[in-house]
């Protein structure tokens, strides 16, 4: 392989900047700039030089070996000062150094994959890593990089092979007696997986909301307060408010943290008969975003009834708390009144969903995983017929393991390559 390098943190000024370079050349490249490179895994202080002795920086050094290091290749790190000047004239130098080049974005990550570093599982958790923005989002994406998904799936994988094997054992001895009869064992085998994966399979839609984030929808007849709530909720300006109804006309969407679940609040046109045809598309598209929303909180005010109806989940409100002399039940985003409980009250129903969640996080593990049972549902069905079903019976288990290889990224995942990586940074 190539040797490459990249900037592997933020552009711009900074108190250090680490450049790494990976490839079978690092060292050598490593000991143009530094003259001599300190042993694999200790750091060494060295001044770095151009080729024609022109000093650049004095940076600590970190030496990793082939197969010691995050990519699998021989690899070195220099901890630079900062400065985008003294970035640009170490990666000038690099790039003058022949058989180096610039590393495409994610090209890091993607030898860890080939080298065996990481599986593809880990690999997407890595992104989700880089991209959480809550808690919630941090704790799952390091389940994901730690190698649960492709711990629980060599499991699987383990026991089938096992099932496979004896039944396959029956095939191969069909001429003779078989000592001991391999039906219970098969059978409490592929249960067991089958178990297992129905499992993880019913926990994968709360894990991607986590991953993507819940919506939650604020409802109601024009002019009862929801922007102002939203304002409040937001702890800034989001949505214009004012004292004329049908003021918003589109869904405005806010990006929260609440209890460490990533939370989208959106804000959406007032519902009512109107002849305002603009006004009649943002009434249409709120009624849509409302009904996909994981959740929704209503506001009514005085005799008021919600314009659809609630799901068991959804919350509902009297408006403007701060006009009432019974608050209770009630909110408004000019007082303030209410708000911390509906905080609370919208995480605690968010949370209870994610309560059974799985390490499976996407839906293409959710349909590799899906593909595994319906193969082992023939499996057992098959199994149950007799020897004169066992071979399709063999070929389906080995369907599901090929189903649980994709899942991890050893078979049939090369046209998924480009895509994920393409949401990794340079340098990552």
């Amino acid at each position: 392989m190539d040797t490459i390098f990249a900037l592997a943190t933020a552009h711009g000024k900074a108190g250090v900047a680490v450049v790494r370079i990976s490839g079978p050349q690092a060292f050598t490249a490593g000991e143009r700039l530094a003259g001599t490179l300190p042993e694999p895994r200790r750091a060494g202080l060295r001044l770095l030089r151009d080729a024609d002795g022109v000093r650049l920086d004095e940076a600590l050094i970190l030496t990793f070996e082939d197969r010691a290091s995050f990519t699998g290749e021989p690899v070195v790190e220099l901890q630079l000062h900062g400065s985008v000047a003294v970035v640009g004239a170490v990666l000038r130098e690099l790039g003058s150094i022949s058989d180096l080049r610039q590393a495409e974005p994610g090209e890091f990550t993607r030898r860890a994959l080939e080298n065996g570093r990481l599986d593809l599982a880990q690999v997407e958790g890595l992104a989700d890593l880089i991209e959480a923005e809550t808690e919630a989002q941090r704790r799952q994406a390091l389940r994901v990089l730690s190698g649960d998904l492709g711990g629980k799936a060599e499991g699987w994988r383990r026991d089938l092979i096992r099932a496979a094997a004896l039944i396959e054992a029956t095939i191969d001895f069909a001429d003779e007696d078989v000592p001991v009869d391999v039906s219970p064992e098969v059978t409490e085998l592929l249960t067991g997986v089958m178990s297992s994966l129905d499992a993880e399979i019913a926990g994968v839609s709360a894990a991607e909301r986590v991953r993507s984030g819940f919506e939650v929808a604020i409802v109601g007849a024009p002019n009862v307060g929801k922007s102002t709530l939203l304002n409040a909720l937001a702890g800034r300006d989001a949505a214009i408010t004012s004292e004329f109804a049908g003021t918003t006309r589109d869904v405005i969407e806010v990006r929260m943290d609440i209890a460490g679940l990533p939370v989208t609040l959106l804000d959406t046109a007032g519902l009512r008969e109107t002849q305002d045809k603009i006004e009649e598309i943002g009434i249409q598209r709120a009624r849509e975003r409302a009904a996909l929303a994981d959740l929704r909180v209503f506001l009514v005010e005085g005799d008021q009834r919600p314009d659809f109806t609630p799901e068991s989940d959804d919350i509902v409100l009297k408006a403007k708390a701060d006009l009432l002399d019974d608050k209770s039940g009630a909110v408004s985003g000019v007082s303030g009144d209410g708000v911390a409980a509906l905080i609370d009250a919208v995480s605690e129903k968010l949370s209870q969903r994610t309560a059974n969640i799985g390490i499976a996080t996407r839906e293409r593990h959710r349909i590799a995983m899906e593909r595994a049972v319906d193969a082992l549902t023939s499996a057992k069905m098959f199994a149950s017929m007799g020897e004169d079903m066992t071979e399709l019976a063999a070929e389906e288990m080995r369907t599901a393991i090929r189903a649980l290889d994709a899942l991890v990224g050893r078979i049939d995942v090369e046209n998924l390559l480009d895509e994920i990586f393409a949401s990794f940074c340079l340098g990552k």
